[in-house]
């Protein structure tokens, strides 16, 4: 057996593992790099496989990151199948789909006011492309083993994250390999916490909180100091948000708040048509998640959904105080670009980061206290509030991560430590070190491991 580290291997996005047994190639996850332009330079790159010999393509969940790459898979030759739950076949179509859309926006717009070095700028893929991917999704069930060969099978299991995420176990040549796709945290709003793995020889675990624990602070606090702080001096609040999951998870927190009299009569604005999307699937996958039907309706009810870019731009020059939730999470693209460029130059206003920030990402430039910040080949200096909530990231930290092997049988043979940066994938290991005595190991990318 092979294993082979073609994405997020020292580095965070890009997921990608690549296992060849007996003649059959399976692909773990088929994300994006995000980041730098070196690091997303790499979406550009073939992989050192042939996307035609890969037989069959297993996603853990629908972030971007996970799933962004399977355009660019399919364009390229793949004629397997994909396999994933309910949900995150209809995620990752929205995310395919949107990223498409946005990639194509840029292009165009780079083209317009000739701000790109490339002539003409190209988006990575297009909507056609993502629109080719869906026929080869096949949506298999929570905890049921399922037969890939006659000598391979899988099981997907719950993982919290986002809806629909799952770990998966991959039974082949006597072993079992766990891969835990993203954890959620066992103490999260809206999912509930991940099930944890019994038996495993080889684990291929997330290391994205690996060296640190999120804050005792209540995130809901932060959100009513921040929003009052903020409309007490006439401003508006910004949150660049994941449109799955967190952007939810941040309506339900504000919900709460506005139920409860603690935040000011002003607009509240979800302006990610994605998100707005995803919300019909909390309802449509109520299995998945704590809340019920008469709390999505309630929480849906006091935000503006804005799906219409017109409005956007409306919305933009309404001089009132106003709270705007809006996509991309890593301020990588997507609509609240539009926002920043007018808001981020007033010290009234605050964005407010909520998820985790990649290297080389125009959010994690911001939380790093950059003075300018480009937009659409313009750079803005940076005068509006920048803050951050961790308490509201989707991901698990330490002691979340190190609880998720607390449930093995036996120990393992070896646990890759992936999708983490370095400081995260060494203090990882480290703990696991000090509280299992487990063997770890943090690949590289490209690395090819054999197993007997």
């Amino acid at each position: 057996m092979k294993i082979q580290f073609l994405g997020a291997a020292g580095t965070v996005t890009g997921s990608k593992t690549l296992i060849e047994s007996n003649g059959i190639r399976i692909l773990i996850d088929c994300g994006l790099f995000q980041g730098n332009k070196e690091t997303r330079q790499l979406n550009w790159e073939p992989l050192s496989v042939l996307p035609s010999s890969i037989d069959y393509v297993l996603l853990t969940h629908g972030h971007l990151d996970h799933c962004g790459w399977l355009a660019r898979l399919v364009k390229q030759g793949f004629e397997g199948k994909i396999y994933c739950t309910s949900p995150t076949k209809s995620i990752s179509r929205l995310i395919l789909l949107d990223s498409a859309k946005i990639q194509e926006e840029e292009a165009e717009k780079a083209n317009r006011e000739q701000y790109s070095k490339h002539n003409p700028a190209e988006p990575l893929y297009t909507v056609e492309d993502a629109e080719r991917v869906t026929p080869f999704f096949r949506v298999i069930s929570l905890d049921k083993s399922f037969d890939l060969d006659a000598e391979i099978s899988a099981r997907f299991f719950y993982a919290g994250h986002i809806l629909g995420a799952c770990s998966i176990e991959l039974k082949l040549e006597g072993k079992t390999l766990v891969f835990s796709g993203d954890l959620g945290r066992d103490n999260d709003d809206l999912l509930y916490e991940p099930v944890k793995p019994k038996v495993a020889n080889y684990v291929f675990m997330e290391s994205t909180y690996g060296d640190r624990l999120h804050p005792d602070s209540d995130p809901m606090e932060d959100l009513e100091t921040f929003i009052n702080e903020t409309f007490a001096s006439g401003g508006n609040v910004i949150i660049p948000s994941f449109a799955v999951e967190r952007a939810q998870a941040i309506m339900y927190l504000i919900w709460k708040l506005k139920i409860a009299g603690r935040i000011p009569e002003i607009p509240y604005i979800i302006d990610t048509p994605m998100g707005i999307k995803v919300i019909d699937l909390f309802t449509e996958n109520r299995s998945w998640h704590k809340l019920d039907l008469d709390e999505c309706e309630a929480m849906c009810d006091m935000f503006q959904l804005i799906t219409d870019y017109e409005e956007t731009m409306e919305t933009i020059y309404d001089d009132r105080p106003k709270v705007v939730i809006a996509a991309s999470g890593m301020v990588t693209g997507g609509r609240v670009l539009s926002y920043l460029e007018r808001y981020i130059i007033d010290s009234k206003n605050t964005v407010v980061m909520v998820g985790y920030q990649a290297e080389g990402t125009r959010g994690r430039k911001l939380l790093d206290g950059e003075k300018e910040i480009k937009l659409y080949g313009n750079y803005y200096p940076v005068h509006a509030k920048i803050v951050e909530i961790e308490g509201l990231s989707a991901h698990g930290d330490q002691e979340d991560l190190i609880q998720w092997l607390s449930k093995l049988e036996a120990k393992p043979d070896k646990i890759f430590l992936m999708h983490g940066e370095s400081s995260a994938l060494l203090g990882l290991k480290n703990k696991i070190d000090e509280v299992y005595g487990f063997p770890c190991e943090i690949p590289y990318l490209e690395q090819i491991v054999e197993i007997n």
